[in-house]
């Protein structure tokens, strides 16, 4: 990553009114169709979340805006993206696993269970932050929730996306996200943008 002068970027309005914010974050809720997902990873037996990682990652890297992000009252530029996800380790507890995003998903998954299990077996978080902008993201896939806000530590500002278990009926099978994001980083047209991308991104999955 390398700083950049954030005057002479499209985020410098942003950078001015939103970086000394108390509350900076913003957070939008939506449900998505992922009908396809679950046929998918019951097809070909991969897991429901690292095909919801690799959406994500595929529908980030469309968004130029997400290779920026404020860093201790910076605004920082990166040239590749990761996907952070929480996994439960062996002390039964939970780590934090950042998984570079590949646009080949036989490339990402494996990257998936490669690192998701070291982490699992070694409790020792795996982190990329200092060499990619991570989008982190949270799955209480055993339980019903109608959406998360989280929480603003002031330490990280990166985008967050949480989703619980999602739902079946007749047609379709849907799944609400939360999606936060630093307001300095991006504006609302663009998450509104990210989250209909993510949509595309999982319609579009071949399977």
């Amino acid at each position: 990553m390398k700083e950049i002068n954030p005057k002479t970027t499209s985020r410098a309005y942003a950078f001015e009114m939103w970086m000394q914010a108390p509350m900076p974050m913003v957070t939008f809720f939506k449900r998505l169709d992922v009908s396809r997902l679950v046929k998918i990873s019951r097809r070909k037996g991969l897991k429901f979340n690292m095909l919801m990682c690799y959406c994500i990652g595929r529908a980030a890297t469309a968004v130029k805006e997400f290779y920026m992000l404020p860093v201790d009252e910076k605004l920082m530029q990166y040239d590749t993206i990761a996907v952070n996800t929480i996994v439960a380790n062996c002390k039964g507890e939970v780590s934090s696993c950042d998984i570079p995003f590949s646009a080949d998903l036989q490339q990402f998954n494996s990257d998936y269970l490669r690192l998701t299990k070291q982490v699992a077996d070694s409790c020792i978080d795996h982190d990329l932050s200092q060499s990619s902008m991570v989008i982190g993201t949270s799955a209480l896939a055993k339980y019903e929730i109608d959406g998360a806000v989280g929480m603003y530590s002031g330490i990280f500002n990166n985008p967050f996306l949480i989703w619980g278990r999602y739902k079946r009926s007749w047609l379709k099978t849907v799944l609400t996200v939360s999606f936060q994001f630093h307001h300095t980083q991006m504006d609302g047209m663009h998450a509104a943008r990210f989250l209909d991308g993510l949509q595309r991104e999982i319609d579009a999955l071949k399977g």
